[in-house]
Order: structure tokens, then sequence, then C-alpha cells
């Protein structure tokens, strides 16, 4: 057997290679998202709003009603944010309905709930305690269920996925001390041994790792005879020889959260646990995410709710001035944004829900923008929620309970919510990876024009393949239906807005190739600009489908006037934010900030930090994560 393999150095553009392969290139399916970037307004892809099947509507309420009564008597979040765990009867209840199972399929012991359902569970749950939200959502959305799901074998599926409907939690491990969003440097290593495969390496941040029964882990195979090795995906018994948890990592934030540091010690698995062949595993995790992440985007707009509602039944109450605070211009402004903006997230949440479980749509943008947009805006709610309490929304529940008031808790969710804007993908992370989505098909046809590795006759037959893409493309940018006064009539008072997002796509597709043109093989360097594409496709998106969902409640419901209000509220807030957001794509201090950083970096103004005391300790910035036995006292516990 291979001595393990230490971490490997790799270039800036090795990293970008790997992460590439890891892609999934083929678009089989049309992408409302994808068209979107493209300059192309798709509104059939999405309206009418899909709805579920009735067998789908049934079994999720039904499960929705069992789910309710268990939050609302069995989940006391006080006490999981007191203690800074989720009770084992919690934890044992949430087994006995079958919370487990929620995506699994019947035959296997699972509830078979679609993704809309699921997610209206996770955004339930997760407003009764996020911790136990983030625990549910880490073991079905990336845990062993999803990709066993995706790419398991019948073998496996039949020996893993019955445990984990109703008795085994599961943890996703990818992230190492030194390897965040970065692959290509997975240090984990996992050798091929006769029938078995065998686990060195250290991994970070594992959620549910803790207290987790099975574990997805990735590791890299070294390439051999019979090996094409690669980055690989494994199911891994967590009480396994070899296997320390090592720490419980705490957070400022979902305080009950299972999440620890875990060191494999020569942990032999045996070779039908490989999810997929070798080398697939950075694929495997890719493809999981594109619905797992909109458990994300679900707890976000079930957190923007609660707020709406605390936030209305606080400014109604409270009075300054001679008038309820939610009467003065200063804070009904803020709610007016919380109101729009809850609606909207749900509008998004729901339509990318509904959209995967059609699987007539490729969703990986659209997930992707839900949960970017998701987490930044209900983060930004959270904060104007602590703002509109005041003193007391800085106060924590536990004090305010003390002293006899209601015991809100908006500090914490503040807490709570912040780490959704680095779970699964950190904001800049998301921008990238949508970026790199959004030019898929002007680097399909043109992308050898701007590799220096690509020779002469391969730029002279990419020129040809240009040439024909845009003498098509181009001109489709020049007018469309956002010019008629009469487009998208069916949508009433929307319809302007609707016009206002099939206009300004053809003008985002148009700063798009614009940058292209300009800065070529430079353009994956501009990420500040490339965040500002993303962001502005994020509020088209989710104007469109803010619009979408508040013509189906008028339809549907007796709550479309509202809707409608709602709707208008949002779209006029989120053209004045694209507004903002063209206009910093030319004019910004992007060159500057660069030029500023190497001087911060270099060590130029060290001056600046004189007069203060560091209290963060001498300690290394990154732990020592080399492979070998663990000689710490293992920290995994067995749930009953």
């Amino acid at each position: 057997m291979s001595a393990p393999v230490r971490q490997p150095k790799v270039t800036e553009r090795e990293a970008r290679q790997v992460a590439e392969a890891a892609r999934e290139r083929d678009w089989h399916r049309p992408s409302f998202a994808k068209e979107l970037f493209l300059g192309r307004f798709r509104l059939d892809l999405v309206h009418p709003h899909p709805l579920p099947a009735a067998e789908d509507v049934r079994r999720g309420e039904a499960f929705l009603a069992v789910l309710r009564d268990f939050c609302e008597t069995r989940i006391d979040g006080a006490r999981i944010e007191r203690e800074a765990r989720i009770p084992d009867e919690t934890i044992t209840g949430l087994k006995e309905i079958g919370a487990l199972g929620m995506k699994i399929d019947p035959k296997y012991g699972g509830l078979g709930l679609t993704q809309l359902y699921y997610n209206r569970a996770l955004a339930l749950v997760g407003s009764a305690s996020p911790a136990v939200g983030a625990l549910l959502s880490a073991h079905q959305s990336i845990g062993v269920p999803q990709p066993l799901k995706l790419f398991g074998t019948r073998e496996q599926k039949d020996a893993f996925l019955p445990r984990l409907a109703r008795t085994d939690l599961s943890a996703f491990l990818l992230t190492e001390p030194d390897v965040g969003s970065d692959p290509a440097r997975l240090a984990t290593t996992a050798v091929p041994d006769g029938d078995e495969y065998v686990l060195d390496g250290v991994k970070l941040w594992t959620t549910n790792g803790v207290v987790a029964d099975l574990l997805v882990v990735m590791a890299r195979v070294p390439a051999s005879e019979g090996h094409p090795g690669g980055i690989t995906a494994f199911v891994v018994e967590a009480d396994a020889p070899g296997i320390t948890v090592e720490h419980r990592n705490a957070f400022m934030g979902l305080r009950g959260l299972e999440n620890g540091v875990t060191r494999f010690h020569r942990v032999r698995v045996p070779a039908g646990n490989r999810i997929g062949p070798e080398g697939a595993g950075l694929k495997i995790a890719l493809t999981t995410l594109n619905t797992g992440r909109l458990s994300l985007p679900a707890a976000c707009a079930g957190a923007a709710k609660w707020c709406l509602k605390i936030a209305r039944e606080w400014s109604g109450e409270r009075e300054q001035w001679g008038r309820p605070i939610g009467r003065h211009e200063a804070v009904s402004a803020k709610i007016s944004f919380i109101a729009a903006t809850a609606f909207a997230l749900e509008a998004v949440v729901d339509l990318a829900s509904q959209m995967a479980d059609e699987d007539r749509n490729d969703i990986r943008i659209e997930a992707a923008l839900a949960k970017l947009y998701g987490s930044e805006k209900a983060w930004l709610i959270a904060d104007e929620l602590v703002q509109i309490r005041g003193g007391r929304g800085y106060e924590t529940a536990d004090s305010l309970a003390a002293r006899g008031e209601r015991a809100v808790p908006a500090e914490q969710l503040l807490r709570d919510l912040r780490i959704n804007r680095i779970f699964e993908g950190s904001t800049e992370i998301m921008h990238l990876l949508i970026a790199r989505e959004a030019v898929d098909a002007h680097l399909s046809v043109a992308g050898d024009l701007i590799d220096p590795d690509k020779s002469l006759a391969d730029k002279a037959r990419a020129g040809a393949r240009a040439g024909g893409f845009y003498a098509r493309w181009l001109p489709g940018l020049v007018t469309g239906a956002g010019q008629l006064p009469g487009s998208y009539g069916e949508f009433g008072a929307l319809a302007g807005h609707l016009r206002y997002v099939e206009r300004t796509s053809r003008k985002l597709a148009r700063s798009t190739f614009y940058a292209m043109s300009r800065w070529q093989g430079r353009m994956e360097l501009k990420q500040a600009f490339l965040g500002r594409i993303v962001d502005i496709g994020a509020e088209l998106f989710a104007m469109s489908a803010a619009c979408v969902r508040a013509e189906l409640l008028r339809t549907t419901t007796d709550h479309g006037r509202e809707a409608y209000q709602l709707a208008d509220a949002f779209c006029r807030q989120a053209r004045l934010r694209t507004e903002e957001l063209f206009t910093r794509l030319w004019s910004n201090t992007d060159d500057l900030d660069r030029r500023i950083v190497d001087a911060v970096l270099g060590g130029a103004y060290t001056w600046l930090e004189e007069g203060v005391i560091d209290p963060s300790g001498s300690g290394p910035w990154i732990a020592d994560a080399s492979p070998g036995p663990s000689r710490k006292e293992n920290v995994h516990r067995r749930l009953p």
C-alpha cells in the first residue's frame, strides 16, 4: 500500500482547471436564468407558475400539519440557544415523525416529499429553531441521501436509505483546515488496497459530524494502475475504526449545531461504498448542490416572514412622539422593505423549488441565485428588524424575559442568519460560480480565442464559430417586447415591471459582451465587475418570480390585490438597486481598491494599526492537519 499523499501544491491555473472539470458542461434543458443573462426574457419558462400535483399537495400538507404541531410542542428554541445543544429527545422525535426522510422515496421508508414541500418544512422548522433546521438540511440536502439518490447504486440505496430515512443522521465532509472553495488542494487521501480504500486526512466544519452515523467523504485517490484517481466520494460509517471527532466547534450563531473536526487515520472503506467512479467526487458534490442549495433560501424566506410579523406587531405597539413608530417614515421605509422582500424571497424559493420538481428546466443558476439572493437579503432584513426594535433588538431574549418583556430573539436571528452568506458557497464564490455559468455560451463559442494555450488553428476555428454566433445573437439585443407598451398586459399593473426586466436583460447581456470584448482573458480577474453582473441578474430573477407569484395568487386566492401591492413595491425597490448596480459597472473604485490592497498586503500601512491591542493571541492561522493518528479524545456521540 502506498504512503498517504501530502497536500498537493497547485497553481492558480491548475485550480481553475479542476473546478472547470467538475462543472456540468451540457445544457440539455432550458434555463430561465441562463436565458436572462443572455438577454432573452423567456417568461414562458416560468409563467403560468408551475403547480404541484394534487397528491403531492395532500401528502405535503399532511406532513406540515404534523411538523407544525411538533415544532410548537417539542422544540424549545430558547433552550437550544441556552444549552448550545439540540436535546436528544428532540432529535428522537424528529425521527419518529419521519423528518429525517422527507426527501427519501417511500419505498425506502421515507416520506417522498417534493422539493417544494421539503423547503416549506425547512422554513417552518427553522423558524422554531434555526439549529434544528440546519441539522435536517445538512442531513438531507447535502448529506448521504441526496448523492445516493442521484448517483448511488441499487445496492447502496437498499443498504443505506432505509437507515437514513428513520434512524441515522448523515454529514457531508469536504472542507479541510486549509481547503475551502479550492478543492484542487484537497489533502485527504483514499489509497486503494485490494477491495478497500484507506482514508487519511482531516476534515473541518463537519455539520452534523459530531453526532452523525453516516458520512459522505470527499478524498483524493492517487492515480495508479487500474485506478484513474481524482477526487472521489465515499459513504463512510462514522464509528469506523480510525475516525476521531477531535473537536466540537462553537460559533457566533446556530449554537446548537453539531459541527466538528474529524480525523481519518487508516480508515478502511469498502470499494462498494464509493459513490460513482473515481474522480467524479466534485461533479457529484456540485450536482447535489444544484437543488440542495435551495434549503438555505427556504430558511431565509421563513426568517423574513417571522421578521415581518415581529416588525408589524412591535411597530404598532411602540409609540414615540405621539404615534406608533411604524407611522414614522424612517421606520416605515424599513417595514416596507421587509414586507416586499419577504414576499419576493418566498416567490423565488417556491418558483425554483417547483421548477426542480417538474424537472423540465435546468435550474443550476436559479438555485444558485436563490441561495445568493436569499442569504444576502435575509441578513439585511434581520438587521433592519434589530434597528426597528432599538435597544431591545440588541438585548437577548432571555434578558428580555427576565425583566418581564416578550422574549423576541432578534439578535439571535441576526447571528444565526450570518452563516448563510458563507455556508454552501460564500457570496463571493457564488458570484464567481454564477458568472461562469452566465457566460458559458460565450466561452463555448469564443473561449479558445482568449485561451493562451490554444494554437493559432484553434483560435481561427473559434473565430469562425464566434462570428456566426454573434451575428445571430447581437441583433436580438437591440429591440424586444420590453419596448412595446402593451406587452405582458395580462399582468395589469405589474406589466411595466416585466417590460423593464425584458429591456434590462438585454442591457445586461450587452454589458457582459462589452466587458468580454474589452478585457478578454483578463475577464476572470474582474471579480467585482462580475459580482455586479450577477447581482443585477439576481434582481431581475427576483422581480420575475415576484410578478409571476402575484399573478398566481390573484387567480387562485383572495390575496391577489395585496400580492400585487407587495410585488409592485418590491419591483420598484429592486429597480433602484439595479440602476445603481449598472452605474457601478463602469463608475467604481475597483482599480484604486486593488492598489490599496497591494499596499496593505505589502505592509505600507502598518502604522495605521498602531494604538490598539490585538486580543487574538499568537497561535497559527491554520491548524496543523498533517495525517496521522489522533492524539485527542473522541467527542463523537451516538444519539439514541
